[in-house]
């Protein structure tokens, strides 16, 4: 729902309001001034106004809601509910600084909230070498899509389906992801750091985590997808598997034609064709127990870790990918992140 629709002037009539609150199915109307919010006006600030005299014309200046409560974006679940049991109100509009709208958070929407235990590493330590003067000053996952950086959206993303335990691998210029993150509470998470004092590899720095008890998901912190992490552990915990990588389809076309010869005389010519491959997606998920194959403080790349696993003659199951994946690599893909996001 838009919530535009939602948006009333404070000099608006009480049929106006009440076409709002008909129409959207929503309890309450949102009251505006130069898009700042001034208060709401429900079905019952409406009843009270009829029952005292006043017409569907009548401006609704007198009878909203001035005081009302509202919430910010990192308000938290358990706040929320005691707020709503306090005061018997169930949707509250969610603000940002300069007191604008930006959403309405009904304690209905709230009890269907799925919330998981497992803990999410993102490996945020890499140069980012390949996007040249872009990263001289910014680590990669401080990199800009839409209004906020690429680690923000990745750690929003998870949020939304139900994680909310990071932990961040940072390596170069970690103190820009450190300060501007710190412990995630301005996000409604929880954030714990790795501080890697030498390059690890994508695996080598899990050999510092520590107390993990549940399956957990390791990506790489330039990567912007639409995969469902929820689907991605339920068929790993379905594949008693220990270790589960997402793989994607790559294709590569070779730009001639590929001639195929036998005994010295051509059998065939294939203009230009198209190979297709399966690669990692550079996501990842992950049982305590693999811990225990990483050597501490040691250079270790994932592809290290599953020919390690395979050694061990243990299970590693694959997950194939078919929603949006990009890996912000190259300028290229910055550039084509940035209109995605769009």
């Amino acid at each position: 729902m838009s919530i535009d629709k939602l948006k009333l002037a404070k000099n608006a009539s009480i049929q106006e309001a009440l076409k709002i609150i008909g129409n959207e199915r929503v309890r309450i109307a949102l009251v505006v001034e130069n898009n700042k919010f001034l208060g709401v006006i429900s079905d019952s600030n409406i009843r009270r106004a009829l029952l005292n005299g006043q017409k569907l014309e009548d401006s609704i200046e007198t009878i909203y809601t001035k005081n009302s409560l509202t919430i910010k974006e990192n308000t938290s679940k358990e706040y929320l509910l005691k707020l709503a049991s306090q005061t018997d109100i169930y949707d509250f509009p969610v603000l940002n600084d300069n007191n604008e709208v930006i959403a309405i958070k009904s304690i209905a929407s709230v009890l269907k909230e799925k919330s998981f235990e497992n803990e999410v590493v993102l490996m945020v330590g890499g140069l980012g070498s390949r996007l040249g003067e872009l990263t001289k000053d910014t680590p990669k996952p401080m990199l800009k899509v839409g209004k906020k950086p690429i680690l923000e959206n990745i750690v929003l993303n998870f949020k939304e389906q139900g994680f909310k335990k990071f932990i961040f691998c940072v390596n170069y210029k970690k103190e820009v992801i450190c300060d501007y993150f710190q412990d995630g509470k301005n996000l409604g998470v929880e954030i714990t750091y790795i501080k890697e004092k030498q390059k690890l590899g994508t695996a080598g720095a899990l050999s510092l985590v520590q107390d993990i008890k549940n399956t957990f998901i390791v990506m790489n912190g330039d990567i912007l997808t639409k995969l469902d992490f929820e689907k991605l552990i339920k068929e790993h915990k379905k594949s008693k598997a220990v270790m589960s990588v997402v793989l994607r389809e790559f294709e590569h076309q070779i730009p001639y034609g590929v001639v195929k010869v036998f005994n010295q005389y051509i059998e065939d010519i294939e203009e230009k064709p198209v190979q297709k491959f399966l690669v990692s997606a550079g996501i990842y998920v992950l049982e305590p127990e693999v811990l225990k194959y990483i050597d501490k403080n040691t250079y270790f790349d994932m592809p290290n870790l599953i020919k390690s696993l395979l050694g061990q003659k243990l299970k590693i199951n694959s997950y194939l990918l078919e929603d949006y994946w990009i890996d912000i690599g190259r300028l290229e893909e910055y550039e084509k992140a940035i209109v995605d996001f769009q």
